[in-house]
């Protein structure tokens, strides 16, 4: 896979809006200001592409001026890296003004730029993947660079600054805290502290041997449920099947496969049910291993741990439960394609390359 560069003082980086137009609109405006003083602290110059405060209604309305956006970064030499606003529900309408621009598809193997972004965004990071890009599951523009506290969440903020080195020089430890999700994040909210609490967990071997490795690839579950669940009333899976987006069972061949919940706290039913939709794409009988993310919140947290043993206790591998990525605070940063060695007992996983 094509690796991109670390981040350098300097650097200009894109923010895009690739899902929700959420930081365009006024209640977002703290979490804007917030998140460019951020990244100049970092020594970062913060290019917001043409549309990516163009407001919820219109690019709903106009998904191709999201995918411009994603365009113009990549085609851009003088942008380093590209920020994802935030996640939403319906990136994947961008794919066929992606996937059929053959100079945008030719940038991105040539060109390969720092990509970070979580939740909805797992669909564009297995878009690259299919293109060969490496790309993070890791912070995003609003949640993280623009946190309302008046600092970044201290473990977030390490997980950042990870992006200015080569991330096989990385070895991730647990969160010490774990931070309640805000109910309040309006402007009156700035400079508010979010609830916090010792980690009592640790990272949670369910089953298999403490030590494993593999590559990286997954997402959210819920994301994952969407591409492949014809369920749903709309035509992701068609447009996911068109360009063979969701990963073969053949590519999921000695991976790691990383899981994590989203923000609707899913009932734990539904869970299993999207676990098991996977499971019928064969992807299970590949895996070296699993990894997954901590509940936000912490909700459902022993009756997901039952469910991952239920559905996982036929196969052979390990799997790591409780690990900082995704929806739940803080959060690290996950590169796909990279090669992992997870040492449960001594709560650690470092990066090879």
């Amino acid at each position: 896979m094509q690796k991109p560069n670390p981040l350098k003082r300097g650097d200009k980086v894109a923010i895009v809006s690739l899902s929700s137009g959420m930081l365009g609109e006024k209640s977002c405006s703290h979490n804007l200001e917030i998140g460019i003083r951020r990244l100049k602290e970092f020594g970062l110059e913060p290019v917001f592409m043409p549309n990516a405060l163009k407001r919820l209604d219109y690019l709903n309305r106009y998904p191709q001026k999201r995918a411009e956006d994603l365009k113009a970064a990549f085609l851009d030499p003088s942008i380093q890296a590209i920020i994802c606003a935030i996640g939403g529900n319906d990136t994947y309408r961008l794919l066929p003004y992606l996937m059929e621009d053959e100079t945008f598809i030719q940038c991105v193997k040539q060109n390969p730029k720092l990509f970070t972004g979580f939740s909805d965004t797992t669909i564009n990071h297995f878009m690259f993947y299919k293109l060969g890009l490496q790309t993070f599951y890791g912070p995003a523009f609003i949640t993280d660079l623009g946190e309302i506290a008046d600092e970044m969440l201290p473990y977030t903020k390490q997980t950042f600054e990870r992006y200015f080195v080569d991330y096989t020089t990385w070895k991730i430890k647990p969160s010490p805290f774990l931070y309640e999700e805000r109910t309040d994040f309006s402007k009156r909210a700035v400079g508010t502290n979010r609830m916090s609490h010792l980690e009592l967990h640790g990272y949670e071997l369910l089953q298999g041997q403490d030590t494993f490795s593999g590559e990286l690839l997954g997402g959210c579950l819920e994301s994952m449920y969407k591409m492949l669940s014809k369920q749903k009333k709309t035509d992701e899976v068609e447009i996911i099947e068109r360009y063979s987006i969701f990963p073969s069972c053949e590519q999921w061949q000695g991976k790691v496969m990383f899981l994590e919940t989203c923000e609707d706290q899913s009932a734990p039913a539904l869970v299993k049910e999207m676990l098991t939709t996977i499971e019928r794409t064969g992807a299970f009988n590949k895996l070296k291993g699993v990894l997954i993310g901590k509940p936000q919140d912490e909700r459902y947290y022993q009756e997901y741990k039952e469910i991952y043993l239920e559905v996982f206790g036929h196969y052979d591998f390990p799997v790591l439960y409780n690990v900082n990525f995704g929806h739940a605070t803080p959060r690290i940063a996950l590169p796909y394609g990279a090669k992992v060695l997870v040492k449960a007992n001594e709560q650690t996983i470092e990066f090879m390359i």
